[in-house]
């Protein structure tokens, strides 16, 4: 959830560009009253039958939604690099994503819905009785997001839940609410009626009180672990939950990897949106008689891209969404140099609110750039001698969500693939690798549940059987 520097009084949220912290607006604080009487509205509209909106005009809403948001994409980009530090050429493919997924969900809905038939014949008992599963909307949805993809993540919440009929409160970012905002305008301009979909900005206590709530039957929160955990401990009995909380990305590099060719990918990987990204690069594990000319290229590469202003088409990095995460992240890499790493790119700050794109090598197993989530522009290179040593290595992190393996042996490839502790393993690809549709989520301490628009969808169900006879 949010720094409570993003809350300066209790009233209003300040708005500002996280690369020259200069205001783009106040918003008011949403009453707490007028939160709750929403939730009630919500809970009363999804359980009238009446008040249900058919299957096809929920599609029918999609897919104007899409047209609008498509004919919006350059603002919605701007407001994405404005309010969030993304720099614009990426901000435009966050916009292409949303709409390719709301229009996915707008079409594979009533495959969701439809169920499936289960064997009726297996047994003298079931020989008479014809078997089907349903998927019914589970219930009023509560959705917590994230900074770092502003639209997006609101696609991947909100859009599965439009899709399957379930009522859906939003609580965007305090620091990115502004993307949010115009988007659910877009839905209820689109046709959606706003009880289906409601926007809320308030305090972080006010947020774990509503996820304990009964009356939601369902927690969507992306952000950080400590807080997804709590508030899984406080769900009200039978709400069910999906947390999304990223990780310490790993890259294990086989000996007869072609190691210049991985480096745009390993740069991009790990530097995109300054490393504020849930599956960025940050280890990359190589064969020690090459890992120290493997990091001299990747620093040297590194060195041609630019940092500054999100909103010019050039730059590469922009800035951290907050000063006081550019100093964590220094910190970190300034304990990494006093256990014994060695530095060969970056390791300072450009300003108060952008860092330099860093390439460490060897820092030590018990650092913070190792162990935790830097979430910053910070790419660790380590050393090692045995391949069995390193996946131990890769596999030590509490952290187990995408992981990549490079190298040109196919049969070792794909044996290391299956030994990696991770959700999803990437071969000859950076560990940001991501479609829409495909499952996305991580083990362990990453996280719980499966997002991608289609797993999210079959989320926010639940199966209802029903036997007939037959005949």
């Amino acid at each position: 959830m949010e720094d409570k520097q993003n809350l300066p009084s209790a009233e209003k949220i300040a708005v500002t560009s996280p690369y020259n912290q200069e205001l783009i607006c106040n918003l008011d604080l949403t009453p707490t009253t007028e939160i709750y009487d929403c939730l009630a509205q919500m809970r009363e509209t999804f359980e009238d039958p009446s008040e249900q909106i058919s299957l096809w005009r929920r599609a029918e809403i999609l897919e104007d939604l899409a047209q609008r948001v498509e004919i919006e994409s350059e603002n919605f980009a701007y407001l994405i690099a404005h309010e969030g530090g993304k720099p614009i050429k990426d901000a435009r493919i966050e916009v292409a994503r949303a709409i390719q997924g709301i229009r996915y969900a707008a079409r594979h809905a009533g495959e969701v819905l439809a169920g499936e038939a289960i064997p009726d014949q297996l047994n003298a008992t079931a020989d008479a009785k014809i078997f089907r599963v349903l998927r019914e909307p589970i219930g009023p949805v509560l959705a917590i997001s994230a900074f770092n993809h502003p639209l997006n993540l609101i696609v991947h919440q909100v859009i599965p839940a439009v899709a399957t009929g379930c009522p859906v409160m939003i609580k965007p970012s305090l620091s990115t609410p502004l993307t949010c905002l115009r988007f659910i305008e877009l839905l209820h301009k689109s046709g959606l009626p706003t009880v289906w979909a409601n926007v809320i900005l308030c305090t972080n206590e006010v947020t774990e009180k509503l996820a304990a709530d009964a009356r939601f039957a369902f927690v969507s929160f992306i952000g950080a672990a400590k807080v997804g955990w709590k508030l899984r401990s406080q769900l009200a009995p039978g709400t069910r939950c999906a947390l999304e909380h990223g990780g310490n990305a790993p890259v294990l590099m086989l000996q007869d990897a072609d190691f210049k060719k991985t480096i745009p990918a390993i740069l991009k990987g790990g530097f995109a949106h300054a490393g504020q990204v849930c599956v960025s690069v940050q280890r990359v594990y190589v064969p020690y008689a090459d890992a120290a000319g493997f990091t001299r290229a990747l620093a040297d590469a590194a060195e041609r891209l630019q940092v500054g202003n999100p909103l010019n088409d050039t730059t590469d990095i922009g800035p951290l969404i907050r000063p006081s995460e550019v100093n964590r992240v220094h910190s970190w890499v300034q304990e990494a140099l006093a256990g014994g790493a060695k530095i060969l790119k970056g390791g300072d700050k450009v300003t108060d609110t952008c860092y330099k794109p860093t390439i460490l090598l060897d820092p030590p197993k018990d650092a913070k750039v190792t162990k935790e989530e830097v979430f910053g522009p910070v790419i660790c290179v380590y050393g090692y001698e045995d391949l069995e040593e390193a996946i131990t290595r890769v596999n030590a992190s509490r952290y187990h969500f995408q992981a990549a393996v490079y190298g040109r042996d196919m049969v070792n490839v794909q044996y290391v693939a299956k030994r990696l502790n991770a959700s999803t393993v990437m071969i000859n690809d950076p560990t940001t690798f991501r479609v829409d549709w495909m499952p996305f989520g991580g083990r362990s301490h990453s996280g719980l549940g499966v997002g991608g628009i289609g797993y999210t969808m079959h989320e926010y169900t639940q199966h209802k059987l029903i036997i007939s006879p037959d005949g």
